[in-house]
């Protein structure tokens, strides 16, 4: 058999084509096209097969990456999917989202060497989006079916990857999550350009074939207590996620036309959904015809920015307090947002916001990276009377998120947290101090991927199954 992998000396790296970018500001549709067969081929058998794969070991996940490529590239695609679908429960959600910049492809032996990395993204969006295609992708159905519950708190990538992984174990699960739809901020925080709400859709629905139950529009501590849930299932996984916006303050930051990023990129999606949204309507929280500021240099910043080019934004610029090269979001979706006309305005902060009934000016001032921090990052200083004038009829606040103070609002004794306000849980089980109760995601380590959430939920999901099976034998006894 001809040898199919090792051609990155020959064959260049090729990245799915992109629309123009004239074209995809028109609409909220995902900007890259799919590969063809043969270019997903083609791609894949540029793998160098290397002995120590650092592709999976920069992968959280640690996706066996080697392996579904040579699969790909041999044209044996329901074993690549298999493959893929065996370490990752959203490898279709993973391909459009991951950092792969950072992480797989960041590690890729052959870019190290200079050759273009593998696209392993593409590649892996590619395997799945063809399976459900094919009609690979089938509801789970347990070897055993388990009379013991697991309810989990929060819809998100961590509740439904830990849901996913507890139903092939038999047990019956129960999903609670305070919103109307199931996602969490895959489908209220991520735009459509990035991820389409079809790929998250179908997910929940093979769930919901599988048997998991969703309790939506159901917030713990107000709709049902914490306490009962405890008394209603076997164990409780908290996988709420983190959703308490940091504010910019200053002169003027509570002003009308000064919102946040989560309020803003909601709205949005809710409109694609077809909901009506007020704030929307009015203006509020649509950047039609209007000067737009957006604070903050990561991935949910490049998401404001580029939803508001979309929308029809007079201009769009984007204000980060240190350089390009310190930016904490993917560099790939900075010059994304640089081809689609937003303005970085780099090593800039805001000072005060101005306007009578609404804003009307974003004051900002210039910085300069000085001695590093505790963590060896240089710290951004202020430039001394560098202060300048942006015009802005919405400023966007996109400083990141922190945890919600759950057990004040859940009313819960006992539920330990650290000094950032995030559940002290055990770094291998999960356990946090209370004893069934499990937590998982952004609310143990703070705001961070989903491929992160993805296999914290995972890992949870084992804990949860083996603590079960030990209460059990203890019964039994």
């Amino acid at each position: 058999m001809t040898q199919k992998m090792l051609k990155f000396v020959d064959v260049q790296r090729e990245t799915p084509e992109k629309r123009d970018a004239a074209d995809r500001v028109q609409d909220f549709g995902e900007i890259y096209r799919e590969y063809i067969t043969e270019k997903a081929e083609t791609q894949a058998a540029r793998c160098s097969q290397c002995g120590v794969p650092y592709c999976q070991s920069g992968c959280p996940l640690h996706n066996n990456i080697p392996d579904w490529l040579k699969l790909t590239a041999e044209g044996r695609l329901e074993e690549a999917y298999e493959i893929s679908q065996a370490t990752n429960t959203f490898p279709e959600i993973c391909g459009r989202i991951c950092p792969q910049d950072r992480l797989c492809e960041g590690n890729c032996v052959i870019e190290q060497a200079g050759h273009g990395t593998v696209t392993i993204g593409a590649v892996e969006k590619y395997i799945t989006d063809t399976a459900w295609e094919q009609g690979w992708v089938k509801p789970t159905k347990p070897k055993r079916e388990r009379a013991e519950s697991v309810g989990i708190i929060g819809a998100g990538p961590g509740g439904l990857a830990a849901a996913d992984a507890l139903r092939r174990k038999g047990f019956q699960v129960v999903v609670y999550d305070r919103y109307d739809r199931a996602g969490g901020l895959l489908v209220y925080g991520i735009p459509s350009f990035k991820l389409e709400k079809d790929a998250v859709s179908r997910r929940i629905d093979q769930l919901e074939q599988s048997g998991v139950k969703f309790k939506l529009n159901c917030t713990v501590g107000e709709d049902v207590s914490f306490t009962d849930l405890r008394a209603s299932h076997a164990a409780v996984l908290i996988a709420t996620g983190v959703y308490k916006t940091r504010e910019v303050g200053g002169p003027g930051a509570g002003i009308n036309g000064v919102v946040q990023a989560l309020d803003y990129l909601t709205a949005s999606n809710r409109v694609g959904f077809g909901d009506e949204v007020g704030a929307y309507e009015d203006g509020s929280l649509n950047a039609a015809g209007k000067n737009v500021v957006v604070i903050g240099g990561g991935d949910t910043a490049m998401d404001c920015v580029r939803t508001a080019v979309r929308q029809g934004a007079t201009s769009v610029t984007c204000l980060y307090r240190r350089d390009r090269a310190n930016m904490p979001g993917s560099q790939r979706e900075v010059s994304n947002a640089e081809e689609e006309g937003v303005v970085f305005d780099w090593l800039s902060a805001p000072k005060a916001f101005f306007g009578d009934n609404r804003v009307t000016k974003v004051r900002a001032i210039r910085m300069r990276l000085g001695p590093p921090d505790a963590t060896g990052r240089q710290s951004p200083e202020e430039v001394p009377n560098s202060e300048y004038d942006l015009d802005a009829q919405l400023a966007i606040q996109a400083l990141g998120f922190e945890p919600e103070e759950l057990p004040k609002l859940w009313g819960v004794e006992g539920l330990e947290v650290t000094r950032w306000g995030t559940i002290q849980a055990d770094f291998r089980t999960k356990e946090t101090s209370l004893p069934g109760v499990y937590a998982a995601g952004d609310i143990v380590r703070g705001a961070s991927l989903v491929v992160w959430a993805i296999r914290d939920g995972r890992e949870a999901a084992d804990a949860i199954a083996k603590h079960i099976d030990a209460q059990a034998a203890v019964a039994a006894e």
